[in-house]
């Protein structure tokens, strides 16, 4: 996706990845190791995201404006000089707002069609 593309919906719907990374950057700017274990965190380790979906999503995800590096060092603390910090743009956000309304509306088509009952007992 173009970054010169700023419609939210020309990004829907998103891949499981990069919802995951976009959720885990919208608490504040994280380095890659902190945004895999944010999401294992955040999903009770159902999800559990390897450096190459991670960084290969997040290379993707800085090309087409859902985030930023906004460099290296300044406020870091000892020992983070070295690591590479993201943070979701405000088209990032919009693209994340823009995804949670469109879950929302799936779930509740689920709903309405009652897939999400559970089964009776046999």
């Amino acid at each position: 996706m173009r970054s010169r593309d700023r419609n939210p919906a020309n990004f829907l719907p998103l891949t499981p990845a990069v919802l995951h990374i976009l959720l885990a950057l919208a608490d504040g700017e994280q380095h890659g190791y902190a945004i895999a274990q944010a999401i294992a965190t955040s999903t009770d380790g159902t999800v559990r995201m390897g450096p190459g979906t991670l960084y290969g999503s997040i290379v993707r995800m800085t090309a087409s404006g859902l985030v930023a590096e906004p460099g290296r060092g300044r406020g870091r603390t000892a020992g983070d000089e070295r690591r590479r910090f993201y943070r979701i743009t405000p088209l990032g956000r919009r693209v994340l707002a823009a995804e949670a309304d469109r879950l929302e509306r799936v779930v509740a088509l689920a709903r309405a069609k009652n897939v999400l009952r559970r089964p009776e007992p046999a």
